[in-house]
């Protein structure tokens, strides 16, 4: 049995992380492995609401500030050449990446 590179890439911006997943799909288009996904997952929205006065004087107004995170899944066959590849990718800072072999 082969073994399988589970990658998972995490972002703000959803086209930092497509980019990202382009760069992999060449990477196995290049050497040969087989590469299913990427599979979006659900965004995660995170809303926090902040009352504008500090001070508890006057209406009550609030402000809502908002962040998504955008999580894709791709499964890479985990040949040597092409995970060495993997690591040399430039990364914008917003995109975390996490490789785990199954």
């Amino acid at each position: 049995m082969t073994q399988i590179a589970r990658i998972t890439l995490v972002g703000l911006q959803p086209g930092h992380v497509d980019k990202v997943c382009g760069q992999i799909k060449t990477i196995s288009e290049r050497t040969g492995v087989e590469m299913k996904g990427p599979i979006p997952l659900p965004t995660k929205r995170m809303v926090v609401p902040i009352r504008k006065s500090p001070d508890g004087e006057g209406s009550e107004t609030y402000e809502r500030w908002e962040m998504r995170i955008h999580k894709r899944l791709i499964d890479l066959g985990a040949d040597e050449r092409a995970l060495r590849q993997l690591m040399r990718i430039q990364l914008p800072d917003d995109v975390h990446i996490e490789i785990s072999l199954r």
